[in-house]
Formats: C-alpha cells, sequence, structure tokens
C-alpha cells in the first residue's frame, strides 16, 4: 500500500493528487451554519489592529491565536518555530497549538458550531473536505496575505516569493483560498553513479531514450520498471510527454472535459511512445505485478535503471538504497523537435495545505502566521528537517542537500515558469481510474495507443455529459 501522510513525509502519488472533492471529511450540517452574522464580525473586529507598513494585515497584538497542525510525517515541530517568530513580533499574543492527525474528525464539530481555529493545517487522510468548505463559503480569501509584503523580503509580497502553480493550486473559481507548504515533483529516476561508470547519459529527446535503453538492455540490466498494482506512476511520464508536445491547451482542453481532448496529436503520440517502450522489451519483465515498494526495491537494487515517481521517492527508500546510490530525478524527454514546451518542464503541485477559516476569531492573526511560515527563514528551516522541497522559491539556497532533494531542486530552477499540472484527476475520480487503466493495458500490450485514446474519451464524454456531476474549469 502507498504511503499515506499518516506514515511518512512524503505524500504519493494519491495523497498529492487525491480529489479534494472526493476525500476528506463531509460537512453535512455545514449549510444550515453559513449565513455568518453580526456576532461573527464582530468577534473577528475585536481581535483586528490598525495596519501599517510593519504589520499589513492589522493584527492585533495581543489577540489569541489558535493553529491546529496536521501532525503526520513532517511533525509539527516547523509549525511551532513559526508560532515562535509570531510570539516574538506580537508578545502579548498567547497561541493554542494542537498538533493531531484526525483533523476532519477533530473540527468537523467546531465548523457546524461555527467556532473553529484561526489556521488550520488541513492535511492527512482525515482532512476535511475543502469543496465542502469552500460551497459553504467557510474559508477566508487570501488575496490580502498574498499581496502583502513577505515577512522576511518586504521588497516582494508573498505571492511573488512562492513556487509556480502554488496560488493557482489553492484557488477555486478564482478566489485564492487554500496556501500549500510542500511542493512535488515528479520526473524519471535513476543512479547517478551508475549511469557514470556506464557511461551512459540521461537522454533529453525520446529517440535517443530508445537509443539509451537498447544500450542499458545489451548490458544485461533491464532498461525501466515501474510500479505495475499502481498504473497511476507511469500516467506522468505520458501525460507530461503529451503536456510537452501540446503545451498549456490540451492540459486546459483535457482538464475542462472538452470533446476529443484525449485525441490530440500529443496525447496519442505520448501514448505510441510508451506502447513502443513496452512493445521493445525495455519494461523489465513482471513488473506488472509489482506493488510500488517492490518495483522501486528492485530499481535500487540495480535490476532497472529507470522508474518514475514523484519526489518523495529517496525519502521512502530510505531503508533500502545501498550506499552511494546517489538516486537523482531528470525530466521526462520530449516526444518531437517542435514541443509547446522545452525539454525542462516539469509536473509539479504544491500541497500540506493551509486556510484560514471565515469564522475564526483571529483571521487577520491566522493570515499573518501564515505570512511567517511561508516566510524564507520558515521554509530554509523545513527544508532542512524535513527533506522535503517547500513552496517557496530559494528556500533550499545554501542548504547542503543529498543526492535526490539536490536534484528536484535543480530540475524545478531548470524547469523556471514551465511548471504544470493536470486537474482533472482531483476533479474526476471516474477519469482518473479511466486513464489508470488504460495505461495499464497499453504498457502490457492488450491495447493500441488509439485504443487508449478512444477508452479514455469515452469516458471523459460521459462526464462531460452527466449533469449529476458538479463541472470545474481552467
Amino acid at each position: 500500500m502507498n504511503r499515506s501522510p499518516l506514515s511518512g513525509p512524503y505524500p504519493t502519488r494519491r495523497t498529492v493528487l487525491r480529489a479534494a472533492v472526493t476525500a476528506g471529511v463531509t460537512l453535512p450540517l455545514l449549510s444550515a451554519c453559513v449565513t455568518g452574522g453580526s456576532e461573527d464580525q464582530d468577534r473577528a473586529a475585536g481581535n483586528t489592529g490598525a495596519k501599517s507598513a510593519g504589520n499589513p494585515l492589522g493584527v492585533k497584538a495581543d489577540a489569541p491565536l489558535e493553529v491546529v497542525i496536521f501532525k503526520g510525517g513532517y511533525g509539527d515541530e516547523y509549525a511551532k518555530r513559526a508560532e515562535t517568530l509570531y510570539t516574538q513580533k506580537y508578545a502579548g499574543a498567547k497561541i493554542d497549538h494542537q498538533g493531531i492527525q484526525k483533523i476532519g474528525e477533530a473540527l468537523q464539530p467546531r465548523f457546524v458550531a461555527n467556532t473553529p481555529p484561526d489556521v488550520v493545517d488541513n492535511t492527512g487522510a482525515s482532512r476535511l473536505d475543502i469543496a465542502t468548505l469552500v460551497s459553504a463559503k467557510q474559508v477566508t480569501d487570501l488575496s490580502e496575505l498574498l499581496d502583502a509584503p513577505a515577512f522576511d523580503d518586504p521588497g516582494r509580497t508573498v505571492r511573488d516569493t512562492l513556487l509556480p502553480g502554488v496560488v493557482d493550486d489553492g484557488t477555486f473559481d478564482a478566489v485564492p483560498l487554500t496556501l500549500n507548504f510542500t511542493y512535488t515533483v515528479w520526473g524519471l529516476w535513476y543512479s547517478k553513479p551508475l549511469f557514470a561508470a556506464k557511461g551512459w547519459t540521461f537522454p533529453t529527446t525520446w529517440d535517443d531514450m530508445l537509443a539509451l535503453c537498447a544500450t542499458i538492455k545489451a548490458a544485461g540490466v533491464a532498461p525501466w520498471t515501474y510500479q505495475g498494482k499502481y498504473p497511476e506512476y507511469i500516467n506522468d511520464p505520458l501525460l507530461s510527454m503529451a503536456a510537452k508536445t501540446g503545451g498549456p491547451a490540451l492540459i486546459k482542453a483535457v482538464d475542462n472535459l472538452e470533446p476529443n481532448a484525449w485525441k490530440a496529436p500529443g496525447l496519442i503520440g505520448a501514448a505510441e511512445a510508451f506502447a513502443e517502450l513496452a512493445g521493445k522489451g525495455y519494461l523489465m519483465s513482471g513488473s506488472e505485478a509489482l506493488s510500488h515498494t517492490e518495483a522501486q526495491a528492485a530499481w535500487s537494487q540495480g535490476k532497472a535503471a529507470i522508474i518514475p515517481c514523484g519526489s518523495w521517492l529517496e525519502s521512502e527508500q530510505k531503508g533500502v538504497t545501498p550506499a552511494n546510490f546517489d538516486m537523482v530525478m531528470a525530466p521526462v524527454p520530449a516526444r518531437t523537435t517542435a514541443d509547446a514546451l522545452k525539454h525542462t518542464a516539469v509536473q509539479a503541485a504544491s500541497s500540506e495545505s493551509f486556510l484560514v477559516p471565515a469564522k475564526a476569531k483571529n483571521p487577520a492573526g491566522g493570515m499573518e502566521y501564515l505570512r511567517i511560515l511561508f516566510s524564507k527563514q520558515s521554509a530554509k528551516a523545513f527544508a532542512e528537517t524535513a527533506g522535503t522541497l517547500p513552496a517557496v522559491a530559494g528556500a533550499t539556497d545554501g542548504l547542503t542537500l543529498s543526492s535526490g532533494l539536490g536534484s528536484v531542486r535543480d530540475v524545478v530552477q531548470a524547469a523556471g515558469t514551465e511548471t504544470f499540472t493536470y486537474r482533472f484527476r482531483t476533479w474526476y475520480a471516474q477519469l482518473a481510474k479511466a486513464v489508470d487503466d488504460a495505461t495499464g493495458e497499453l504498457v502490457n500490450r492488450r491495447i493500441t495507443a488509439r485504443q487508449w485514446s478512444d477508452r479514455i474519451q469515452k469516458v471523459a464524454d460521459g462526464l462531460a455529459r452527466d449533469s449529476t456531476v458538479k463541472k470545474y474549469t481552467r
């Protein structure tokens, strides 16, 4: 079973991109409690101070602050460090800190009663259903926070200090409502010393990838393996390749359930590429039957040279990776010479979601806490202990990083503004499953690329026609 947020510091494919609209704890009684009223407004107003250059959000210095943190693989010490910075600035403020795991179970009654905390780390398998919170208008618009000066870089706004896509990941109907603290990247992994010893160079084009695979296979090593029981893992490089070919227009068409989106040349071309990879015998025999841990163990034992995965791989493999393996991530090679995005473009998304409840007693303090948490100094301290990339640009500057995390940072820096993510997986679980199932069939040579496209398009069309399914657009 994939690592969950409860059991380790790195999110998995499913915990990062599991639909916010289909996961978490729902709030069936919330609609009866969303009208607000003068009592709620007065309560918040009583904890508001005068705004100034040093206090851009108007925090009342002695107003209490309640912070609830998901205490999973990252722990909660990073959150406490930010609280220390808060009380250094607002010495009269008393902070009520709670580090818990079952966020939804603990907080659902409080949202229903209109007595939520001031800031919530809404993460973990039992998190609150963000879609329900949003529709019930229970989440504060964070535009003021994003436009405020950064805590330790007042010449820039908070918005300007975040990595590409972070604000979009927390935006609902054009309003930023959540802010994600960590940054996950997907790519292809290999052992740098192994490649150096063999004289192999990681390719930037798919033609070169196929040529390298032939060389690797001739050396008695399987070129690729993948987490066969969870074909979403091999979806990532396939869909990344398609995104590079078709660019943002292709991604938007897929996510918006547009007619024939899955029949775009970029998607069919990517499916053909992975069908060829399998057809030439470049996937390790038996990969289809392997769990994520089994496939990753085989790869770290040198049975395969390349494996697709997200940036949590290094941490997840700590117990089984040989010394001096020095794994590194590389972006998916380009399919064509006329791709819309550079070969350095990567799929990336933020996670570890923070929000300020609309009915909080101290919403100004909640946003100020996030301004401090998302400062460079807080993010840097987090990176040092958590071994993952924060969502704050430059947070790892000057740090000595492991080979894996260092390569993730380098990949993000090389991508620049060309990071991307699909939203259909978080919006439409049925479509996500259809893609996973079809890709599993594709790379095991049971269907063709055209059949792969037809199968997925049929499901997408059905969702588009289904009036009972809430539609999202980008």
